[in-house]
């Protein structure tokens, strides 16, 4: 009588960022062209495992792209609201775009540690300090907020 060996499968499958959808990532690491983030939900759903994407200079505001500077706009640890403007495949990163109002920063923590407050759509201060740092702020509405 031999043990019986069986594989079962999450029924719920993976759901994936597709054209268009609105993510929310974490940014990872930045430099003077694109920064890198790994995409956490789409939509409101989060997901079970995280996909890397790019987030290009040109793709981060809908105005004055050649003006635009990368360290600017983001930051390591940011959460950002992107859309999905084209999907990844084996080597590279879905490619994302903040290129509207309501997309962007939405959480940023200042040196202190402290979550930092919007005060224009390019800046954001620390309660705390009160030093102002540049970023690409989203403009939220309501239907993306969660408690």
């Amino acid at each position: 009588q031999l043990p019986i060996v069986s594989v079962v499968r999450d029924t719920e499958s993976q759901l994936l960022p597709d054209v268009g959808a609105v993510v929310t990532c974490k940014v990872c690491s930045i430099n003077s062209r694109f920064a890198k983030v790994h995409i956490l939900y789409v939509g409101s759903t989060p997901l079970k495992s995280t996909f890397r994407g790019t987030i290009r200079r040109e793709d981060i505001r809908a105005t004055e792209k050649d003006k635009v500077e990368v360290y600017k706009s983001f930051r390591p640890g940011d959460i950002v609201l992107a859309k999905v403007i084209s999907l990844g495949d084996a080597q590279s990163n879905y490619l994302l775009s903040t290129a509207e109002n309501e997309l962007g920063v939405v959480v940023a923590r200042s040196e202190a540690g402290v979550q930092m407050v919007p005060i224009s759509w390019c800046e954001m201060q620390c309660p705390r300090t009160h030093t102002k740092d540049f970023r690409k702020v989203a403009r939220v509405q309501p239907q993306f907020l969660q408690t």
